[in-house]
């Protein structure tokens, strides 16, 4: 078993099937060194698993986990993409949009849902550069959409 598998065992998380497009593009693309993810929503089991905005229908702490499912889907789009997590040398960066009310702020707050899980799996090599933004509105209501750049060996 892979090193990243041993570790997602041992914090009891289990990658879910990789959510299919929902629109025309792909899920990832490799160019050189680098896997470009597209936008990636919390959807679990096929549904959004929270729909609404920031501050208005949702707690931070609600975004937080939005952010965090929002992320294990994208661990699932590499997994299928390169084969073997272990393969992923260092997370770079992630550009999250978060749906939020007029006056919501704490967009960082959100995703630091993404960014703790990130860190507790790869360790140092999940430490990343991001943008965390605020948007009037997603695609489906979602509450975050996340994309990510990683570096493979």
């Amino acid at each position: 078993m892979s090193v990243i598998e041993n570790k997602l065992k041992e914090l009891d998380i289990t990658l879910p099937v990789p959510p299919k497009p929902g629109a025309i593009y792909i899920p990832a693309v490799t160019t050189g060194k680098l896997v470009y993810t597209s936008g990636t929503v919390p959807k679990l089991d096929g549904k959004l698993m929270y729909e609404g905005k920031l501050g208005r229908d949702l707690t931070v702490e609600q975004g937080q986990k939005a952010a965090r499912q929002t992320m294990l889907n994208l661990l699932a789009v590499l997994k299928s993409h390169l084969g073997d997590l272990d393969r992923i040398e260092k997370v770079v960066k992630l550009l999250a949009f978060v749906n939020s009310a007029p006056g919501f702020v704490e967009q960082p707050y959100v995703i630091n849902g993404a960014s703790e899980l990130l860190e507790q799996i790869f360790g140092e090599n999940g430490k990343h550069a991001r943008s965390a933004i605020g948007t009037s509105e997603l695609p489906f209501n979602t509450p975050v959409e996340i994309e990510m750049i990683v570096e493979i060996k």
